[in-house]
This record gives structure tokens, sequence and C-alpha cells, in this order.
């Protein structure tokens, strides 16, 4: 079976102006095909086109637990448009994002692209629960050996303290330690969380 790819989406988009709704329409039918495929190479592919669909603002709620499954690959191809369509795609409403928990855990924990798509996804989609159960990690990652993770996972640590007040108590010391950090892209990150803290309750 040949599966249109994402670029075929766009140009039948294009070429379709008068009917563009029965074009997506029939799309997003072969998607929802598609992502039930056990294949993660038709998944990811199903996923990626539903993803710029739903930036056109077409619903992806029900791919959902698709992304999860996808963000299990091995392969960081997989990996990054599953974390995007979740960035894209999940609310605070959505069922299965306490399924991701688990998985946000072990990529924190692992390598460091694979944690930067975890912290650039839990910015996203955070909710009072998973900032409760992931602020272990983020705080360790203060203390990473590279400044691309500490800055990213500084950064996210704003967005769980907004969800989960009660973190900022336990970790404030490591956010005042990354004002004496010695890579200044750091310090100016944790500068930046400290003022918005301030902003939001002086």
């Amino acid at each position: 079976m040949f599966e249109k790819t994402l670029t075929d989406v766009v140009k039948g988009i294009r070429a379709s102006r008068r009917d563009t709704s029965l074009y997506i329409s029939q799309c997003i039918a072969e998607i929802k095909t598609e992502i039930n495929s056990s294949d993660f190479f038709v998944k990811a592919n199903a996923l990626q086109k539903l993803t710029f669909l739903q930036m056109m603002g077409y619903n992806m709620s029900w791919a959902s637990f698709a992304s999860i499954e996808l963000m299990s690959s091995p392969r960081f191809a997989h990996k990054r448009i599953a974390y995007l369509s979740a960035s894209q795609g999940f609310t605070q409403d959505t069922d299965v994002i306490l399924l991701t928990t688990n998985l946000l855990k072990k990529e924190l924990r692992g390598g460091v692209y694979e944690a930067g798509l975890a912290i650039n996804c839990i910015s996203n989609i955070v909710t009072e629960d998973l900032a409760r159960d992931l602020l272990p990690e983020l705080t360790s990652l203060t203390g990473h050996p590279q400044p691309y993770l500490r800055k990213k996972a500084i950064l996210c640590l704003f967005k769980v303290f907004v969800k989960y007040p009660q973190g900022l108590r336990l970790t404030f010391d490591k956010i005042q330690q990354c004002l004496e950090d010695q890579n200044p892209s750091v310090v100016s990150c944790a500068v930046n969380v400290i003022t918005e803290l301030s902003d939001k309750n002086p």
C-alpha cells in the first residue's frame, strides 16, 4: 500500500483549492487507517501528516495514544515526530497524558538529545501530576555536565512551578546555584525564571 507523504499532502492541498475540505477529509480517513499500523515508519508518517493538519485547525485528539506509542520508538526521528505531535495535540484534559510519566522519566535519564526532546514536550503538556512526578529528574538535570540540558531544565522548571507551586520550595536552592553557573546562558535562564516567578508572586 502506498502512503502519501507530508509533501504529497501539502501538494494535494495546494492543487485542490476548490475542494480543499474534501481532500483533507480523504487524507484524514487514510491517516486513521495508517496510524493503527504496527509499523512505526507508517505510524510516524501518518502522525507527521496529522500534526501538519492540526496546525491548519483540524482536531487530532483521537490520535493521542498513537503519539505515546511512537514516543517509545528506539529511533530518534520517530521520537521527534511523536514529541512534536504531543506538544501540539495534548491538552490538560488529555486522558492518556499520565501514561507518559514513566516514558518521560526514562528519556530525562537518557541521552542528551532525547532528554532535550522530553523537556520541550514537558514544558508544553505539564499537568500538576506530571510536575510532581518529574520534578526530581528535572531538578537533577540542572547539574548536568551539558549546558544545553542545564538551561532547558531550568526553563522547564518554571512551567513545573506554575502547575505545582510546592515544588519551588523544595528546589529553589538548585535554581539559586544556577546563578553561579560558569555558562552565561545558564545564568541568564536562571535569572529569567526567578524574574518570572517574582512577577507571578512577589
